[in-house]
């Protein structure tokens, strides 16, 4: 999701100014994706600039701050939006994916260890969101939407280092730190 369709679904039902967007927002996707008040401001500039929004006329906050309302080629813009399915190619690429790929590609690197650097952090992280979905178990539906997105992210990146540590063994990529020893999926019963 981008900050620009997020604002202009924010503004959808009314005017507002920026420091209320910014509250709405991290409130709708359960303060997961804070944003910066000038992130928030440039995105409004942008917007305004490309005809999506404009200030609201004789309207504002009594502190001079403007009000921003959705254009029509906003709310056409907003609507293409959320008719159109999320692709994995418009998806912001996947740092951890391209972090390992590279450090394959540089020698002294142990990829194994940070492998288990990486599932050991995302561990905590899913501890930590899991703790959250208990405790929020009455929240709005839209903050458990994102959760939950989150929670099914971090289980399929552990599972996802997972395999990447079996590939890396089997392939003979790999260097152990000091004392380590190595995580395999083998049936004890299974001769070689």
């Amino acid at each position: 999701m981008s900050i620009k369709h997020g604002l202009l679904a924010l503004l959808r039902t009314e005017a507002k100014y920026g420091y209320q967007l910014r509250g709405e927002f991290e409130a709708a996707t359960g303060a997961t994706w804070p944003l910066n008040i000038g992130q928030v401001y440039t995105t409004l500039t942008r917007l305004e600039r490309d005809g999506l929004v404009a200030a609201a006329h004789g309207e504002g906050d009594g502190d001079g701050r403007s009000m921003y309302e959705i254009t029509e080629a906003g709310r056409a813009e907003l609507t293409s939006w959320f008719e159109t399915p999320v692709t994995r190619e418009s998806r912001p690429r996947d740092e951890l994916a391209i972090k390992l790929a590279l450090a394959l590609a540089v020698p002294g690197v142990n990829v194994t260890a940070g492998v288990q650097r990486q599932r050991n952090s995302t561990m905590q992280a899913l501890q930590e969101l899991t703790r959250l979905k208990r405790q929020g178990k009455d929240s709005d539906i839209s903050w458990r939407l994102v959760l939950e997105s989150m929670i099914f992210s971090a289980e399929a990146e552990i599972r996802w280092l997972d395999h990447c540590e079996s590939m890396l063994s089997r392939h003979g990529k790999t260097e152990l730190p000091k004392g380590a020893t190595p995580k395999l999926n083998v049936d004890p019963g299974v001769r070689r």
